[in-house]
């Protein structure tokens, strides 16, 4: 019975309506006529009733159905225009809150499936960049690597073609021996060329552990510098004289140590200054090594941890990868480090942090 009378649904309210609308006409025109007044104002007063149950009956129809239609088709054109911000506000119990109740729903699953799309479509945007990035040095590495080997190979076959019409022992002997020297610098390169593209792609990772930095850069810099006894400079050292401890990769901070030291070895100027130093400040121990001699253009300092570059008016040949393996190791423990020119030489540095 409950259910009956109940107004769940719009067909069951407009028939409601209708039905009081016809009742209360039917009363108000019996009444009218019943009333001890003139036929005139009698059927005024019925016109002015009649009135006002058609502006009521416009304000239900209104209510019950063309505001909730306005209502849902202006959420369905947001929706088309893929808004879905503001919800649909219905909250009556009949069809058209079940309908709002439905678009609500399905706004927020498109919403969220949107949001799900647009961080794909991101993601693969940036694979398809990180592919488009490995493709180009993938070619540079390839173009590289033969402009690199091109060198080696041809000292290799004019060596090897003099050894073919030497008669000479002790020249045989000698061409043998840059044959293998350039074969030895050939297989440097591609290795060190490897372990470059491991780190940059993630294949390797690295291992760290606690140890005495100290300790550690007097054994690298005692046998690059020290033990070594063609040095034509003057060393200066300035490093603590007690252990401080750091959480690194080991071997991979020795490649960073090696390369930097090699780096300033080889660019020290004769019978100038090479100094190392270690010093403590903030929790942070920073590294610098500098050399006298001639300083690097502004412009070209950032290109300097770039593979391959080398310095066409440098007094040495290189691979050209020592500081782009340093600047890689170094970036992926994200510590800082970089290179400044001093009055009369440059100066290389990074920065690590101090555990106990």
């Amino acid at each position: 019975m409950k259910e009956r009378f109940s107004f769940r649904t719009v067909r069951k309210k407009i028939i409601m309506i209708s039905k009081l609308a016809g009742i209360a006409l039917m009363l108000s025109y019996f009444i009218s006529t019943r009333l001890p007044l003139e036929k005139d104002i009698s059927f005024l007063l019925w016109v002015i009733f009649v009135s006002l149950l058609i502006m009521l009956i416009d304000y239900l129809l209104g209510r019950f159905i063309s505001d909730p239609i306005d209502n849902i088709c202006e959420m369905a054109h947001r929706a088309a225009g893929l808004d879905f911000s503001l919800p649909c506000t219905i909250t009556s119990k009949d069809e058209f809150g079940e309908l709002a109740d439905n678009l609500n729903k399905m706004s927020d699953n498109l919403q969220e499936t949107l949001e799900k799309l647009e961080k794909a479509n991101i993601r693969l945007e940036k694979d398809v960049q990180q592919e488009r990035k490995l493709l180009r040095e993938r070619k540079e590495l390839t173009d590289r690597l033969s402009h690199e080997m091109k060198t080696p190979i041809g000292v290799i076959r004019a060596y090897a073609e003099g050894i073919q019409d030497e008669t000479d022992e002790k020249k045989r002997q000698r061409y043998s021996e840059i044959i293998i020297s350039e074969t030895e610098r050939m297989g440097m390169l591609i290795e060190t060329l490897l372990d470059l593209s491991a780190l940059e792609n993630g294949a390797v990772s690295l291992a760290p552990e606690r140890f005495d930095f100290i300790e550690f850069v007097e054994t690298i810099a005692g046998r690059l510098l020290i033990d070594m006894p063609e040095t034509d400079f003057e060393l200066q050292y300035e490093l603590p004289e007690h252990k401080v401890f750091v959480y690194t990769d080991k071997q991979r901070m020795e490649q960073v140590i090696d390369n930097l030291i090699i780096n300033a070895k080889k660019n020290v100027s004769p019978k100038g200054i090479l100094r190392l130093s270690l010093i403590e400040q903030d929790n942070m121990l920073h590294f610098s090594i500098y050399n006298q001699g001639a300083s690097i253009p502004a412009e070209k300092l950032p290109k300097i941890w770039d593979k391959f570059y080398r310095d066409k008016n440098a007094k040495y040949n290189g691979s050209g990868l020592g500081l782009a393996i340093v600047a890689q190791i170094l970036s992926m423990q994200d510590l800082e480090y970089g290179a400044e020119n001093l009055t009369d030489g440059i100066r290389f540095f990074f920065s690590i942090p101090i555990i106990k």
